[in-house]
């Protein structure tokens, strides 16, 4: 038995990654209508948790329960990685009793580690390299308040985080345009951008950056894990603030995308994130329908 894994938006073709969007999409609508199919019918998700977060445990969680699934939350204090057992020892034992894993963890080698050993899909529900699931929520929201996103003009502004890697991985499966816009000691991984340079630019001065952009995006200034950070940070990063100045560079239909929790008055301004041109409200909800448009791939694709 064969499983397929999504570590990253690299690990499902171009083709497949529309599909999925456009999926997402179908499950939203059938979810609005109360006609969600039983697509996880006896399914079991195992979410192992590192790192807590809101919007991950219950788009996941709710996922499995309206899809006729069910998902079993285990934080540190749950399992035996917080005493030291062996991430494949626990990959090889949770893959023998459910059917899909999902980690949110701080090392990027953590969820490769874990879809080594696994006999059952895995997914990274974050690391600190690349947040895909994020990416996949953020691309169907584009798509339905504003169609395709091939060839639209992207702007990230903030930090070269995790976030931001996935933005690069996405410019390239998405065939769009993504302008990188972060204080010069605090790029994205070199390897990643050199990889992808044919989709990606970067320009220091968020001002010249944002014009003429489609769709602006940031997240916190520190993230988790960067707390005593986050006073030098706040000094270096306040002109990538977005506020309605920079929003206003941008073309006049830009959306506005954060993934959340934001930093009301330091990466964004609450006049923005409230602004008619922020649909960081749908964009979170997005996760739920995207996952699950996910979860049934994968369930799909296990030979």
């Amino acid at each position: 038995m064969a499983a397929r894994h999504f570590l990253s938006l690299l690990d499902l073709s171009k083709t497949e990654l529309d599909t999925l969007v456009q999926r997402a999409i179908e499950l939203k609508e059938l979810q609005i209508k109360n006609q969600c199919p039983p697509l996880f019918k006896n399914k079991v998700l195992a979410m192992v948790f590192e790192k807590s977060s809101t919007r991950t445990r219950v788009s996941f969680e709710t996922a499995m329960a309206q899809c006729g699934g069910s998902a079993i939350f285990l934080s540190q204090n749950d399992t035996q990685l917080g005493r030291g057992e062996p991430v494949g020892d626990m990959a090889r034992v949770l893959s023998r009793m459910v059917d899909c894993i999902m980690v949110r963890t701080y090392a990027h080698d953590t969820v490769k580690i874990f879809s080594e050993y696994s006999k059952v899909p895995v997914i990274n529900a974050l690391t600190d390299f690349c947040h895909p699931c994020q990416l996949l929520a953020d691309v169907q929201t584009y798509v339905e308040k504003r169609g395709s996103i091939q060839g639209k003009k992207v702007v990230w502004i903030g930090d070269g985080n995790n976030m931001c890697h996935s933005y690069i991985n996405a410019a390239y499966q998405f065939d769009f345009k993504l302008i990188i816009s972060t204080p010069v000691d605090y790029k994205p991984q070199t390897e990643l951008m050199q990889k992808f340079a044919d989709h990606i630019s970067f320009i220091t001065d968020p001002e010249q950056a944002v014009m003429d952009a489609d769709l602006i995006s940031t997240d916190v200034w520190a993230s988790m894990g960067q707390e005593e950070e986050q006073q030098e940070r706040m000094q270096i990063f306040k002109s990538y603030q977005v506020n309605t100045k920079l929003l206003s560079l941008a073309k006049p239909d830009a959306l506005f995308m954060h993934c959340l929790p934001a930093h009301r008055g330091e990466e964004v301004t609450t006049e923005v994130i409230e602004g008619p041109q922020s649909v960081v409200w749908q964009q979170a909800e997005n996760r739920l329908h995207s996952q699950k448009a996910l979860l049934e791939f994968l369930f799909n694709n296990i030979t």
